[in-house]
């Protein structure tokens, strides 16, 4: 008899188990299930989780607008504002009286600035105002709307019916703040914030807006004060932590604000922004030593941390560890072809293999996935620029600017674009661009100075990096362009004192040394800049400095001994010190030792497989050995890394037109060459000779004026082979007069050149 309890508890546990089942398969007790479970992570600020139920719920019901909307908002959380669009409209859709999804999506069309999005804008703002008028929202977005018009006065109005609205509402008060911070009212604008504060004491937007005023006003006590109080309010909360670093580094308390990060790491070693910062803080100051060891140790202690494992991946590209960011990065594209990111790793690493084909094909992809994605766009753009394709690159670069106004890396490819065609209006508006976007960033007025520069605007300039200063106090950039501006003017001495002042800001700053002896060199004191060199490398002994102290010897003092120590010491701290190496080995070619040189060369090229320049200067020298072969070898290997690359195509035609090899071969090369360098006198010439060896004797004639016409121009010394040439391409379209001048004048250019016995058999002909 004592089963039978036993077994009725089974039967009602089975019973009670197929009844939860049934209520399981139920879609509407299933979505609402999904929505709660969504709602608890969303109120715990678990946004992720959140997302991922709140797409459960919509997966279960397709046409469940309330889902949509609490999706949208929660993508919003997570700044996927892309998707959070798709998703409020579709909640709109779905059910127009979802007031709230209106107001965000009015939101978001103002922040795009955009005629069209601000049409679209003013409909919501429409139905808001017909439908929920006296709403907080509804107002919020009347003065965001406004805002981007540039009525202030208007979206100080509607901001004040908000707060009237609801008092108890710490947003409205830190709107209006912000709003009186652009009107120049700072007194008005700290008491709202400090209202918002108060409304809200937990709200962190509001306690870090607090201590960012009293930073802006250069008030850093009371901002850190601030900051620190907004930590002990949340102390899991890594974003009072970042705000603190902020203030450190703009003091230039770098040592107390890696203490700090360090703290954080210990501190929060389960939230994956606290435990990353340290790591983000050594790659945000340029340690990228530092910060792809951090990122190392961090991926062994969180292998599933994808952000972690792809930030890692961007260092080791960055670092040019290819091989292990691609080990990385692969099984990521396995798993999920589509990944945006992944896409962007692959192409990266593409371009520095030098497939700058196979570049664009990844990036397009990519950008095929998320056409809105700016670093993809600027990473395209780089590959056009390999490809030599200029109006592609520049548009990619401008497509990454306007989708991204602070992405600087884009901005100063775009810059040196329109530098490069002397577009300084197209650079004047992507300053203006800058300087328009909120919060104004320093690169805006940094470029827009450097227009003012060339046009010799010295006043508008200064007051433009005197802003720069201002908004980037920790900054040496302002610093390192008013020194150019005044080394422009010739005023020496007022240009060595910002560049000295941004080696205070920075004291690695390779840019402000740079300028400090270049500053004293014109000034003709180099012993001072020599000694300004020495100074800064017991300060800071990176390879940058090194580099420097090198070149100087070199170039200026025939010091070809202090020269090779100095380089020899750039490289050993970097061996990926490109430029170091380049001088080192013409340092040891001038001293005589061209075995040397080579031998540099070819280290370098087993340091740095994928940088075609050692290949084409190995080549060089081992063509000043006569080592046909060899050269070619080297020639060869340099396109097998970059395919297109123009001196290695030029020097390997030319080459092979010498050695008779095939010349439809050659000539595709030597095409190649002046397609990559259209203005080069050498190229020109060979390109010319690969015509006269086909017998197409008129269009190496051609190209051997547009040769000599180019080294005129640019100021170089008359060329006896170019000569030679075009007197041979005379001769053979039987204009003798006109041959004959050009055999003279390659003998008396150069009477000892080894065509010289050539040109001399070819005269006599001539004159029978």
């Amino acid at each position: 008899m004592r089963r039978f309890p036993a077994l009725g508890s089974v039967l009602l546990c089975f019973f009670l188990t197929l009844l939860s089942t049934g209520c399981s398969r139920d879609p509407n007790v299933k979505k609402q299930k999904y929505m709660e479970s969504g709602q608890h992570y969303f109120d715990q600020q678990r946004y992720r989780e959140a997302a991922i139920q709140f797409s459960n719920a919509v997966q279960v019901d397709p046409k469940f607008a309330q889902a949509h909307y609490q999706l949208g908002e929660t993508l919003l959380k997570l700044q996927d504002l892309n998707h959070a669009f798709g998703e409020l409209s579709r909640a709109v859709e779905l059910d127009n009286n979802i007031f709230p999804a209106h107001a965000e999506l009015a939101n978001l069309l103002i922040a795009s600035r955009q005629p069209e999005a601000l049409k679209q804008a003013k409909i919501h703002l429409d139905l808001l105002r017909e439908k929920q008028p006296n709403s907080p929202e509804t107002y919020t977005a009347w003065s965001n709307y406004y805002f981007a018009q540039n009525n202030l006065p208007a979206a100080t109005q509607e901001m004040q019916k908000a707060i009237d609205a609801d008092p108890a509402r710490s947003d409205s008060y830190l709107s209006m703040a912000l709003l009186q911070t652009r009107a120049n009212l700072p007194d008005q604008a700290e008491n709202n914030f400090k209202k918002a504060a108060e409304v809200a004491p937990k709200a962190m937007n509001a306690q870090l807006a607090l201590g960012g005023f009293y930073q802006s006003r250069n008030r850093f006590p009371e901002a850190e004060q601030q900051f620190r109080k907004a930590i002990s309010t949340d102390l899991k909360d890594p974003a009072p932590r970042a705000a603190l670093v902020r203030l450190m580094m703009a003091e230039g308390k770098r040592t107390e604000a890696e203490t700090l990060l360090k703290e954080t790491k210990a501190a929060l070693p389960n939230d994956s922004e606290g435990y990353r910062m340290l790591g983000d803080f050594y790659f945000a100051t340029g340690d990228l030593d530092k910060a792809t060891a951090e990122y190392g140790s961090l991926f062994n202690d969180h292998p599933r941390d994808m952000q972690v494992k792809k930030n890692y991946i961007q260092l080791l590209i960055l670092k040019n560890r290819l091989d292990e960011a691609t080990k990385l990065n692969d099984p990521i594209l396995q798993a999920s072809p589509r990944d945006v990111d992944s896409l962007v790793y692959r192409g990266q690493i593409q371009l520095r293999q030098g497939n700058a084909g196979g570049a664009v094909e990844s990036l397009q992809d990519a950008l095929r996935n998320d056409p809105n994605n700016a670093v993809a766009h600027y990473q395209l753009g780089i590959a056009f620029d390999q490809q030599h394709e200029d109006d592609r690159s520049a548009a990619e670069w401008h497509e990454a600017v306007r989708l991204k106004p602070d992405l600087t890396d884009a901005q100063e490819a775009l810059a040196r674009v329109q530098l490069r065609r002397g577009d300084t209006e197209g650079l004047l508006q992507t300053a203006q661009q800058l300087i328009n976007s909120e919060p104004p960033v320093a690169d805006g007025f940094l470029l827009r100075a450097v227009v003012e520069s060339s046009r010799q605007r010295f006043t508008d300039a200064e007051t433009d990096l005197r802003k720069a200063m201002e908004l980037a106090p920790a900054s040496p950039a302002p610093y390192v362009q008013m020194g150019a501006m005044r080394l422009a003017q010739k005023q020496f001495g007022e240009a060595e004192k910002f560049y000295q002042q941004a080696l205070e800001k920075d004291p690695s700053s390779a840019e402000g040394l740079r300028g400090l002896m270049a500053a004293y060199i014109q000034d003709k004191q180099v012993d001072k800049a020599l000694a300004a060199a020495n100074e800064q490398i017991a300060k800071s002994p990176n390879s940058s400095f090194y580099d420097l102290l090198g070149t100087v010897l070199f170039e200026s003092k025939k010091d070809t001994k202090g020269a090779e120590a100095a380089l020899r010491k750039a490289v050993e701290l970097d061996k990926n010190n490109s430029n170091a190496l380049v001088k080192l080995g013409k340092v040891q070619i001038a001293e005589g030792a061209a075995d040397q040189a080579l031998a540099t060369y070819q280290q370098s090229i087993k340091d740095n497989p994928r940088e075609v320049t050692f290949y084409i200067l190995a080549g060089e020298l081992y063509e000043a050995k006569n080592q046909w072969d060899q050269a070619k070898a080297m020639y060869q290997q340099a396109l097998n890394v970059q395919s297109d690359n123009p001196t290695a195509s030029n020097n390997l035609a030319y080459l092979i037109l010498q050695q008779g090899g095939n010349v439809d071969l050659a000539l595709a090369m030597a095409q190649t060459a002046r397609r990559g360098i259209p203005d080069s006198p050498n190229f020109a010439d060979t390109l010319g000779w690969a015509y006269y060896q086909k017998g197409v004797y008129q269009s190496a004639i051609n190209f051997f004026k547009e040769s000599l016409r180019l080294n005129e121009k640019q100021g170089g010394a008359d060329d006896a082979d170019v000569h030679y040439h075009l007197g041979l391409a005379y001769q053979k379209t039987n204009q003798p007069a006109l041959a004959r001048q050009q055999f003279e004048r390659s003998l008396k250019i150069k009477p000892d050149s080894p065509d010289a016995a050539s040109a001399r058999k070819a005269l006599a002909e001539l004159r029978g």
